[in-house]
């Protein structure tokens, strides 16, 4: 994986945990596809993403972390990440390992989807 893909990648992770919506929209073609990992199904756009981590902020606290970054064999790209989810209390939601796959467009996010390990 070249450096810019992962340098792309790291600034949409850091913008993520640091509630920084429009930086990690930058990252993110217009026609994005998000997971709504809780929830299930996608939201599509940088609006829709907008309003669904601002909705989820207001019940959860997430910290997502990339801990390795590979290419795979059909041309997406698997993070894997080390993922917290608390409650807005503290209280541990989820404490482990994700894999994120991403496909891209135009140097730009264009997919996500989560597999678990």
């Amino acid at each position: 994986m070249e450096i810019q893909i992962q340098n792309l990648i790291k600034k949409a992770y850091l913008a993520f945990n640091a509630r920084d919506i429009d930086t990690a929209l930058s990252t993110m073609h217009p026609e994005i596809q998000w997971p709504k990992a809780f929830e299930g199904g996608y939201v599509k756009g940088h609006t829709e993403i907008r309003e669904y981590w601002t909705r989820q902020w207001t019940e959860i606290n997430p910290k997502v972390e990339p801990l390795e970054f590979n290419d795979r064999e059909n041309g997406s790209l698997e993070i894997i990440v080390h993922q917290k989810v608390k409650d807005l209390e503290g209280n541990s939601l989820f404490d482990g390992r994700v894999k994120h796959i991403y496909i891209l467009k135009d140097k730009l996010l264009r997919r996500m989807d989560i597999e678990l390990e």
